[in-house]
């Protein structure tokens, strides 16, 4: 090799949605494995909040809100392709243009883009791959959902732009089965990118700083609940309380004589905003919960292998956040999820458990608690499909290591 291996990558992050930090510390190790003295740069929507929790040494943070990224960074992007001579000048004077042009690829972790119903994202969607396609980086879709493409809008952009990319991961086989539909031939079906997380054994240390590890002991079920302002938005839009269902879940659980591990998910600290941001809804539902004692409220953003570690020790999980599923997937523990798009069932076919999912539309309290027992009473048939397929959904997701590795290779 003559060259350093340089990755950027966006749509991820280190601080807020957890998921999205579980898929950027699973490149930065696995790649890290495969691509001796790989450097990555961070095109970040949180910059500052992603620097303070930067423990990488070769991530590199650099800002691109999406006022940076859709007007300026794209700006000079395109400049870059259409004046060739101010090309030196452009890399000496924008971080993330220096970066796109120095890098071997353009990883892409927009978890679910080109979507129908979410046509507000289209333009974020496109400016994240654009500049590279600009700059003459190779763009590679780490595993997403995308589609359906019925929407006009949204066909003509996909159309457009995905077949751009040198590879698309498909997350599932609906979001493969759109893109095959659409014509796509960069294909590759895979898993989500935060199957491959490994833990490194410090976690429980790290949570027993803040928390008291004993409340896991006993002969209590514990319950994880991962609650969503994306689900909450849906819920009470149409005329429901999300809030006070969660509520009910959590005093049924505890009437019960079952315990609640409380997990926000998506978590933003040192501000009441609620994008990306699921700690002010749990505050809520904690303090309207009855008996607080058989709670266990993660009231701080951790990291994602420490969230991933103590959703491992939950008996039974209940998950709205896409990436609290896969890390209670992950950790073998049955689960039921609450959804909104088709993204939470595909990955749950991959486990022949696609059952344990429905959607936002049918959450009452009633038919929560129905859905619940049924998983309680048929854990141990869960549990057995988990350990069956997780070897090789684990598999799957790590084969885009070796996909963006020989992709890399190939251009130093």
């Amino acid at each position: 090799m003559t060259k350093t291996p340089h990755i950027t990558v966006i749509g991820s992050a280190l601080s807020g949605n957890k998921g999205a930090s579980a898929m950027l510390e699973s490149s930065i190790q696995t790649l890290g494995e495969r691509l001796p003295g790989v450097r990555f740069t961070l095109l970040s929507m949180y910059p500052g909040e992603d620097r303070k929790q930067n423990r990488y040494p070769n991530l590199e943070i650099v800002a691109a809100n999406p006022k940076q990224l859709g007007i300026t960074i794209n700006s000079l992007a395109l400049l870059y392709r259409i004046l060739p001579p101010l090309r030196p000048l452009l890399r000496r004077s924008s971080k993330a243009i220096r970066a796109l042009a120095s890098s071997q690829a353009l990883l892409d972790q927009g978890g679910i883009t080109f979507t129908d119903g979410r046509e507000k994202f289209l333009l974020y969607n496109v400016a994240s791959i654009l500049p590279a396609i600009n700059v003459g980086t190779p763009v590679f879709k780490c595993a997403q959902a995308v589609g359906p493409f019925t929407n006009p809008v949204n066909r003509r952009a996909a159309k457009a732009f995905l077949p751009k990319a040198s590879t698309l991961v498909t997350r599932g086989s609906i979001t493969h089965g759109f893109a095959e539909k659409l014509g796509l031939k960069n294909l590759y079906a895979g898993a989500d990118y935060a199957f491959s997380l490994e833990l490194d054994g410090t976690e429980e240390a790290a949570a027993a700083k803040h928390f008291e590890l004993g409340f896991f002991e006993g002969e209590e079920d514990v319950v994880g609940l991962s609650p969503s302002v994306v689900l909450q938005k849906k819920v009470d839009e149409r005329g429901g309380d999300y809030t006070g269902q969660m509520v009910a879940f959590i005093d049924a659980m505890t009437a019960a004589g079952r315990k609640v591990l409380l997990v926000p998910h998506s978590v933003r600290t040192g501000t009441d905003k609620t994008h990306n941001n699921d700690l002010p809804l749990c505050r809520e539902i904690f303090r309207r919960a009855a008996d607080k004692s058989q709670v266990l409220f993660l009231d701080r953003e951790l990291d994602s292998q420490v969230l991933r570690y103590l959703i491992g020790r939950c008996d039974l999980f209940v998950a709205s956040r896409f990436h609290a599923m896969v890390s209670s997937l992950a950790m073998s523990v049955p689960t039921l999820v609450i959804g909104w798009s088709h993204k939470y069932k595909e990955v749950l076919e991959m486990f022949e458990l696609e059952d344990r999912a429905f959607g936002h539309d049918k959450l009452e309290p009633a038919y929560l608690l129905e859905r619940f027992e049924e998983l309680a009473a048929e854990r141990e048939a869960d549990a057995a499909k988990l350990a069956a397929h997780l070897p090789e959904v684990k598999a799957r997701s790590l084969a885009q290591a070796d996909l963006i590795a020989e992709l890399v290779r190939s251009r130093l």
